[in-house]
């Protein structure tokens, strides 16, 4: 059964840093491009960093400098080093694995209907001014 854990999620203060892991389990990791989203209490969702199977990386331009998505095949991990992180940039981030390409997929997070692919429980990450 495909499985997404993510973690490292915490309360840091503005201008701090964080790394998130999302370890994958029961799919092949590197057949399926893999991205971060997050969602605020009251707010849509919004894509943060999405990167395909052969490494190439898109970012969404709220985290551009700040946040780099990367990953490990061998050992089925994702993760998102975020620097100079922001009050805005709290809430619920997700890791998904998906078979669009990223841009369709940061669009499909950014619409109104479920989503398609794996996606993991989420991990709280709080930033105070």
């Amino acid at each position: 059964q495909e499985r997404l854990v993510e973690s490292g999620g915490g309360a840091v203060q503005a201008g701090g840093s964080l790394r998130l892991s999302c370890t994958a389990s029961g799919y092949p990791f590197s057949s399926r491009s893999m991205g971060w989203f997050r969602q605020a209490p009251g707010k849509e969702r919004e894509g943060v960093a999405g990167i395909a199977t052969d490494g190439t990386t898109v970012s969404a331009d709220s985290v551009k400098g700040r946040f780099t998505i990367s990953k490990d095949d061998a050992k089925n991990t994702l993760y998102l080093q975020m620097h100079n992180l922001k009050p805005e940039d709290s809430g619920m981030y997700y890791c998904a694995a998906f078979v669009e390409t990223i841009r369709a997929w940061l669009r499909q997070v950014m619409g109104p209907g479920p989503l398609g692919g794996y996606k993991g429980q989420g991990t709280q990450v709080t930033v105070t001014s």
